[in-house]
């Protein structure tokens, strides 16, 4: 256990040490864009995971988190001076904006069935969204507005590295935060929510909490999102968005953390391909049926994500080298 502890750590290491030099190798400006937002949409995803993959809650409306992060840190810069300051301070206003909306929504509902909250969520998430186009004077609704980022962030390298040390934060972050004994028991109410309940747990404190942390986690991944950007509109609160979270989490593994970062190199990379070779054939305008086989063919060969069949299948190989010895 300790070596295979050991050997995750040293592989995740050379994975980021080789992500940073990465820029510094590469002249490749559309790679390095890619990856950014890779990196952005892997933070998304794993947000989404610790509702559905650690405690067993669907939401249609993530993106509402999403865009409060995007909306707020957009408006700032372009009121405020475009220093490192505003976008900290926006960041910061749209975290404790996402921590509220998250918090009123889980207590309304989530002491019900997970369903009225899939679609509580996906209600509100809707509101939010009449609320941003019809609020011309604050968002220009469907139009958007560009804006000036920190001036440290207008060099694509820095912001890349930037990103990618937020997602590894983040990542430690959140890892600490399943294998605490708070996460073991959002992991029990996900299995079996009034047993856990009958041991004297207030389950839903626990979905509250969990609630709250992953749209603080959205919340900041849509204040990077428009930075990189520097542009912003209603698509940030759009369904899609939470559909990609939800399509990540789901074909990099549930319950995972690594997998909504596989599933989101997967789908961006995707999407962005399929959408490319729509220059050289026609068939390919019709991108989103391929991406949708791609989508079915992940599902039927790796039922539990890319990482959970993985990791059913080493354990499996192990547990087989076990009887054998043991035979």
């Amino acid at each position: 256990m300790v070596k295979s502890l050991g050997w995750k750590r040293i592989s995740l290491g050379i994975i980021v040490g080789a992500l940073l030099l990465f820029p510094f190798i590469s002249e490749s400006r559309t790679l390095i864009i890619l990856l950014t937002q890779i990196f952005i949409f892997a933070i998304l995803a794993m947000s989404y995971d610790i509702l559905l993959g650690y405690t067993g809650i669907v939401s249609f409306g993530h993106a509402m988190f999403f865009g409060i992060g995007a909306y707020a840190t957009a408006i700032m810069l372009k009121d405020l001076e475009p220093t490192l300051a505003s976008f900290f301070l926006s960041v910061f206003v749209g975290v404790v904006i996402a921590g509220i909306v998250s918090f009123f929504i889980g207590l309304l509902t989530l002491r019900l069935q997970s369903h009225y909250y899939a679609m509580f969520t996906l209600a509100v998430s809707g509101l939010f969204l009449v609320a941003a186009e019809k609020w011309r004077s604050l968002t220009l609704g469907n139009d958007g507005f560009t804006f000036r980022a920190p001036e440290l962030f207008t060099d694509r390298t820095t912001f890349y590295i930037f990103v990618l040390l937020c997602l590894v934060v983040i990542y430690v972050l959140l890892h600490l935060f399943v294998k605490s004994p708070f996460g073991s028991v959002l992991i029990a109410v996900k299995e079996n929510e009034r047993r856990t309940a009958a041991l004297g747990y207030k389950t839903l404190y626990y979905k509250v909490v969990s609630s709250v942390v992953a749209g603080v986690v959205a919340s900041i991944a849509g204040s990077l999102y428009v930075v990189s950007l520097r542009f912003v509109n209603t698509s940030v609160m759009a369904i899609d968005v939470t559909l990609n979270s939800l399509l990540m989490t789901i074909i990099g593994g549930v319950g995972t953390l690594t997998g909504p970062i596989i599933g989101a190199v997967i789908i961006e990379l995707a999407q962005h391909n399929l959408s490319n070779l729509a220059k050289y054939h026609a068939i390919f305008e019709r991108w989103i049926i391929f991406f949708g086989v791609i989508y079915i063919l992940a599902v039927i060969f790796f039922p539990k994500g890319v990482v959970g069949t993985l990791q059913d299948r080493f354990k499996r190989r192990k547990n087989n080298n076990i009887t054998k010895k043991a035979g």
